[in-house]
């Protein structure tokens, strides 16, 4: 779902574009909580210590670009949160941010929690690959710019 937004910070760059939707911590954190089953309102604060007024403009926010989907809880007396077909395919991009969260951001040896597969195997590094299999890096691909 696409909501149209004349304030778009660079209206030609996807990737600005995704920042304008969910470019800041919360609503990344949000997602994350989102795709290790946080439903509610209290599971995404309790999880994020997100104040209550950033957490409603942040679920507002997700919710009108698609991102997330607000729906009556199953036992009827609540309403719960789920992730969209769009906010799922963010996976990658919470996986990468992941990744690189490894390798920049913990101290050689320091604790930290694993992504793991259904079998308990950790999932192996994301890297994007051209057409032909050759892994792509910053030197290796661009940006054709709109005229």
């Amino acid at each position: 779902m696409r909501v149209p937004d004349s304030g778009w910070t660079d209206p030609d760059c996807p990737v600005a574009r995704t920042l304008d939707v969910v470019g800041d911590r919360w609503s990344l954190l949000v997602v994350r909580d989102a795709m290790d089953g946080a439903r509610s309102f209290t599971e995404f604060q309790r999880s994020t210590g997100i104040a209550r007024n950033i957490l409603t403009d942040r679920l507002r926010k997700l919710t009108a670009h698609g991102v997330i989907a607000q729906r009556t809880a199953a036992s009827g007396r609540r309403q719960e949160y789920v992730l969209t077909d769009a906010g799922r395919a963010l996976f990658p991009v919470i996986v990468t941010l992941r990744q690189w969260g490894e390798r920049h951001a913990f101290a050689p040896g320091e604790a930290r929690s694993v992504l793991v597969d259904e079998r308990g195997t950790p999932v192996p590094e994301v890297a994007p690959i051209g057409a032909d299999g050759t892994l792509l890096d910053v030197d290796t691909a661009h940006v054709r710019k709109v005229r």
